[in-house]
Order: structure tokens, then C-alpha cells, then sequence
């Protein structure tokens, strides 16, 4: 009998349309030999199940199942692809916590912590890994541009701390621009980061258990074309040139690689992980880790997984398997 599996994409955030891409993907290449699959989506207002026939199907949030005529289905795995809240910071964790149904993403503790972006990097620095210097700062306090300057100097990235895709960063390279990326950030969050500017490239590594195993895909070095890998960089055909497996030495590739691996355990991780770093010299530091990374087309998972010769049906299969393992 085949299993159910619950797609759940969309989300509440700017990174909606992003997850809803991610999401065809995804529901593109499930193995339906083996799968029944269920596009849900989730609104702000309204969960429902979108058939292919374009016909919406509440889900009864109190048990989270559908009803199609006189049959009430429930499901044997959610698998989440929702950049951003409620699928990223542990929202939905939580509630299929509460049900007892499995899902593909980290769980709802590791999913929360790092999805903010501050206390990830305090953790990792705790780990003794690299990070950039940074102040935290909620939209309560008075900020002191002038202390922020001479803390961390010029250029310097501006963030919201709780989010993906680049959305809401800004760099700043003269001190008058400070102030209008500030805004930027706190129009997408109520807490934002600042950083320090680290010279380098940036490297990433994708990561995945399977059967128990850790399987790291290649890596890939990323090249924007613009002053950084900010949103438009990520999904504009052209904006950035991502060079997978990545251009680096051996030592470099099987630095990061280990750095991922024991991030990925010490953070307790589950699924499909991306993890960021900017290479400074021989030194890598660490900027940040995706629970949910982008299936898009333009993504850099499933790139990294078609040169490593892993079908996209085999990922996601893989994942699905782990969590019902």
C-alpha cells in the first residue's frame, strides 16, 4: 500500500513564493510508485489540500486531514517546503509534534534556534567555529550608528534575524546608507543582525542522513554577480554563477565537508541542510544553515545532487525513508 505524503508548502512570509516554487519541484519528482502524494497549502487564513483539478480541500487543523466525498485521509509523512514561517522556525514542528506525524525537516527545537541567525552563530562560535562579528538588535531599542561603525566598520550586512532568501539584507558600505538598511531589515523582522564584513568567497555544503548514514553532496562556490548573493543573485537566471563541484583544493573541500558534518550533528539536524560558509584565506567562516534550502530550479540542492548522480526522485525518496525509518 502506498504511503501518503503531505506536501506542504506556501507559508506566510515574503519567501511564499520561493516555497510554493520549491514545492512543484518537489511534488514534480516524488516517486508516485511508491507515494500518494497531497499538494497542501497553507494561508495565513486557510489549509487546504489543491487537487490536480485546481479544487481546494480544507484541512482539519485539528487532527490535519482531508476529506474527499466520504473518505477522511490522513497522512504518513509530512514533508515540509516552506522557507520561512510557519515551516522553518518550528511552528509546524510543533503541531506535527502534537499529532505524532513524521516530517522530513529538523524538529521544532533546532528548527526554531536557527532559524535565528544570532543565536545559531553565538552557538557555533560557542562550537569553536568561525563567525563574524556581530550586533543584535530588536526594533525596541535606540540604535547607536555611530557605535555600529566603530564596533564593526564598513562594509557591514545589515539583516533581518529571523528569515531566508536574502530577503531584507542589505550591505552597507558608507556610513550614510546605515540608517535605510536598518529599515529594510526591520520591515521584514522585529529583531535584525548586523555583521561584519569577512573578504572571501562563498562556499556551501549540502548534507542529508540516509539510513543512518551521512551523505554530503558536492560542494558549490558561488560567484554573484552583484555586491553579494542577495535575492535577485539567487533566482535570476544569469545573477550568479554557482560552480558545482566547487573549484577548491582537496584540504579546503574535506575542511568543509567535516565542518558540515559535525555542525549538522551538534545541531541536532534532520533532512535535506544546507550549510554557508565565506572562505577567508585558508579560514572558513560560518554564515549560516538552511533546514529547509531551496528545490527550485534555480536551487543549488538539486544541482548539487545531479552532479553527484542522485536523481532528484532518489533525494527526496531518501529523505521520506529516514524520517519513516
Amino acid at each position: 500500500m502506498k504511503k501518503r505524503i503531505a506536501l506542504v508548502t506556501g507559508g506566510y512570509s515574503g519567501e511564499r513564493d520561493i516555497s510554493l516554487k520549491s514545492g512543484k519541484e518537489v511534488y514534480r519528482h516524488l516517486d508516485r510508485s511508491i507515494y500518494e502524494v497531497f499538494w497542501i497549502q497553507i494561508e495565513e487564513e486557510n489549509w487546504y489540500y489543491l487537487s490536480d483539478a485546481g479544487k481546494r480541500h480544507p484541512v482539519d487543523r485539528k487532527d490535519f486531514t482531508i476529506h474527499l466525498g466520504d473518505r477522511k485521509l490522513s497522512f504518513d509523512c509530512a514533508f515540509i517546503v516552506i522557507h520561512g514561517t510557519p515551516g522553518e522556525d518550528g511552528k509546524l514542528q510543533g503541531y506535527f509534534d502534537l499529532l505524532n506525524l513524521p516530517y522530513t525537516s529538523c524538529n521544532r527545537t533546532t528548527s526554531s534556534v536557527t532559524f535565528n541567525k544570532f543565536f545559531t552563530n553565538r552557538i557555533a562560535r560557542a562550537l569553536g567555529v568561525r563567525t563574524a562579528d556581530a550586533l543584535f538588535f530588536t526594533a525596541l531599542e535606540e540604535i547607536d550608528h555611530r557605535e555600529i561603525l566603530k564596533t564593526l566598520g564598513l562594509p557591514c550586512f545589515v539583516k533581518p534575524n529571523n528569515g531566508g532568501s536574502s530577503v531584507g539584507i542589505s550591505r552597507v558600505d558608507v556610513p550614510e546608507d546605515l540608517h535605510g538598511a536598518i529599515l529594510k531589515a526591520f520591515g521584514e523582522d522585529r529583531e535584525i543582525v548586523i555583521e561584519k564584513f569577512i573578504p572571501g568567497f562563498e562556499l556551501t555544503c549540502g548534507i542529508l542522513r540516509s539510513r543512518g548514514q551521512l551523505i554530503v553532496l558536492p560542494l558549490t562556490k558561488i560567484i554573484s554577480r552583484k555586491a553579494f548573493f542577495d535575492y535577485e543573485a539567487k533566482y535570476t537566471d544569469g545573477m550568479a554563477e554557482e560552480i558545482t563541484p566547487a573549484p577548491v583544493d582537496d584540504e579546503l573541500r574535506s575542511d568543509c565537508q567535516e565542518l558540515s558534518g559535525f555542525l549538522y550533528h551538534q545541531l541536532n539536524c534532520r533532512g535535506i541542510v544546507r550549510f554557508d560558509y565565506i572562505v577567508n584565506g585558508r579560514d572558513l567562516y560560518f554564515l549560516e544553515v538552511n533546514t529547509i534550502p531551496g528545490f527550485t530550479q534555480n536551487s543549488i540542492v538539486p544541482k548539487m545532487a545531479t552532479v553527484m548522480g542522485l536523481s532528484l526522485t532518489r533525494l527526496y525518496t531518501m529523505a521520506i525513508e529516514e524520517v519513516l525509518r
